[in-house]
């Protein structure tokens, strides 16, 4: 089965707008048009999209699942467009994504300046995506926090970081100097599993108007320091693991040379953080600026 990425692209339309008189108008087109573009779209896949009425435009199971699946598609053919065109350019380019908290500028300069040919541009992972971006092609290569799905990426060690747990100042463990995993039972953990967020900013948000704790790795206590919340040690927590990932099918040109050259600039970083953090007496900062 082929699929219509134009169409796709109306579809999604239609989804978001749940109306093909303001989708069309959106798309530019007359809305006759473009209902005829769907109807041959649910034809050529052999299923329905839409539940129509007079009133109302609903996805069907199918719909959802589509609309669903729909921005992974085009993302992957968006970059995969983007690169024939640099190639077509004669342009390289890096585009190195690195979760939050974690610097990755330092390995960029290093690479930059032995290789100044290559055009580099970050992208900032949000917390709860990890690996999804070197699948989708949206990234190269990535310096990530573990644990995240690893099949069908190179990984490279980097360090480990302790975690801390993020309170609001008015919680009754705020005044502890240190924390066990014992004293946090049956608190309500903000994580990916029971509260997805759009961003960390929001997620503090939440943590300081009392709706739960989180716990964070110390780099990101130190890049989100506010005098509304707490960070405090949790002496039983396990470290967290960074990597530098990559996908396994880029196996040649900036990628590899990347890789091999922000391994040693990481891992000396990350060496240096990790001996400065065990001869502090309280390793994570405390409320306030």
């Amino acid at each position: 089965m082929d699929l219509d990425l134009r169409r796709l692209r109306y579809f999604v339309a239609v989804a978001e707008h749940r109306h093909f008189g303001r989708a069309a108008q959106a798309l530019f087109l007359a809305q006759p048009v473009l209902s005829r573009h769907i109807r041959a779209f649910e034809q050529e896949l052999g299923f329905a999209l839409f539940t129509r009425t007079t009133r109302s435009v609903e996805l069907t199971p199918a719909g959802r699942q589509l609309y669903e699946e729909a921005p992974r598609i085009t993302t992957v053919v968006d970059a995969a467009l983007r690169r024939v065109e640099e190639a077509a350019r004669g342009e390289q380019r890096l585009i190195v994504a690195f979760s939050p908290g974690l610097h990755v500028s330092d390995a960029i300069r290093t690479f930059t300046a032995r290789h100044p040919e290559v055009e580099i541009d970050v992208f900032p992972l949000r917390w709860w995506e990890q690996d999804a971006p070197l699948r989708d092609g949206r990234a190269h290569v990535g310096y990530l926090r573990r644990p995240f799905d690893d099949a069908g990426l190179r990984t490279v060690p980097i360090g480990h970081e302790t975690k801390v747990a993020c309170l609001p100042v008015t919680h009754p463990l705020a005044g502890r100097p240190t924390l066990t995993s014992a004293d946090l039972d049956g608190e309500p953990i903000l994580d990916v599993r029971t509260r997805r967020t759009s961003s960390l900013e929001e997620k503090f948000e939440l943590i300081a108007s009392g709706q739960g704790i989180a716990l964070v790795p110390v780099s990101v206590a130190g890049a989100y320091s506010r005098p509304d919340l707490v960070y405090l040690p949790v002496t039983d927590a396990p470290p967290v693991g960074t990597c530098l990932a990559a996908p396994e099918s880029s196996t040649a040109g900036p990628v590899q040379d990347f890789l091999a050259i922000a391994t040693a600039t990481l891992r000396r970083n990350a060496g240096a953080a990790e001996r400065a953090e065990a001869g502090a007496a309280v390793p994570a900062p405390e409320g306030g600026d």
